[in-house]
């Protein structure tokens, strides 16, 4: 469900969220930065900012390509969970109210969140904090539902699944040139990429409850943690026979340039 801003609740402010999202979640950002430095030809920056940084994951990757990293996230439960890295210096703030001066940074990154932005807000104040000419990177990655041993999967997954989990409201994911070039932007070139992550039935499991749609179910106390994941895997498990299987992600990198 697609709705306007005022209308999109924030998921991420629960220490319990916080600490699955913290042990479950793939680690596929290293890909998405060797993607950055190839299609920008950065490969050493002073000083970046990763926006709606999460658990910190992908301000983690980021330092390889910036010597400096401000790690910033709406939620301080987020934060808590984040690990220490000595060029990374975490900060709770909106997406759309950064606490840092005009041309501030040589590039800003936004993983898995845009869609949760007021992003017109957003964009006017990443156009604020960036310097002339320099990069600003929007990419997501998501389960595509696709287990590569098992087709049957699928069903379960596009079917079942979010027949039990409904997804709540967020705002659409489409960067696109006509949305970016009013704020200062140019929409250089878009990716789409693809990663597979091994799992147990328990691990997809874990993982599954880092998702918003199970979030939002799970905090509001329709349901509880631990009927949510019975729930879960008890779906999963017969398609794993008791082994690893190869769980399919994909996603997509745009790669937006700041004007003058």
């Amino acid at each position: 469900m697609k709705l306007p801003a005022d209308n999109v609740t924030n998921l991420f402010v629960h220490r319990s969220a916080a600490q699955r999202y913290a042990s479950a979640r793939p680690y596929f950002h290293p890909r998405v930065i060797q993607r950055i430095s190839s299609f920008t030809g950065l490969n050493s920056i002073d000083r970046a900012i990763d926006i709606a940084c999460g658990t910190g994951q992908s301000a983690q990757a980021l330092t390889a390509l910036a010597r400096s990293v401000e790690a910033v996230d709406i939620s301080a439960e987020m934060l808590s969970q984040a690990s220490p890295h000595p060029a990374i210096h975490y900060c709770v703030a909106p997406a759309e109210h950064l606490p840092f001066a005009s041309s501030a940074f040589d590039l800003a990154t936004v993983g898995l969140a845009f869609h949760w932005f007021d992003q017109r807000a957003f964009l006017a104040e990443a156009h604020r904090v960036l310097k002339s000419s320099v990069w600003l990177i929007i990419y997501t990655s998501g389960f595509a539902g696709e287990m590569a041993e098992n087709p049957d999967f699928r069903r379960w997954a596009w079917d079942v699944h979010p027949s039990r989990f409904p997804t709540p409201p967020r705002r659409s994911l489409g960067v696109t040139a006509e949305l970016v070039q009013p704020l200062g932007f140019t929409l250089a070139g878009t990716e789409n990429f693809a990663h597979e992550e091994t799992m147990t039935a328990k691990q997809l499991t874990a993982y599954l409850l880092t998702q918003t749609n199970v979030i939002a179910h799970v905090e509001s106390g329709t349901i509880s943690l631990a009927q949510a994941a019975d729930w879960i895997e008890t779906g999963v498990a017969p398609f794993f026979a008791g082994k690893p299987a190869t769980m399919k992600f994909s996603g997509s990198i745009w790669f937006l340039q700041r004007g003058f």
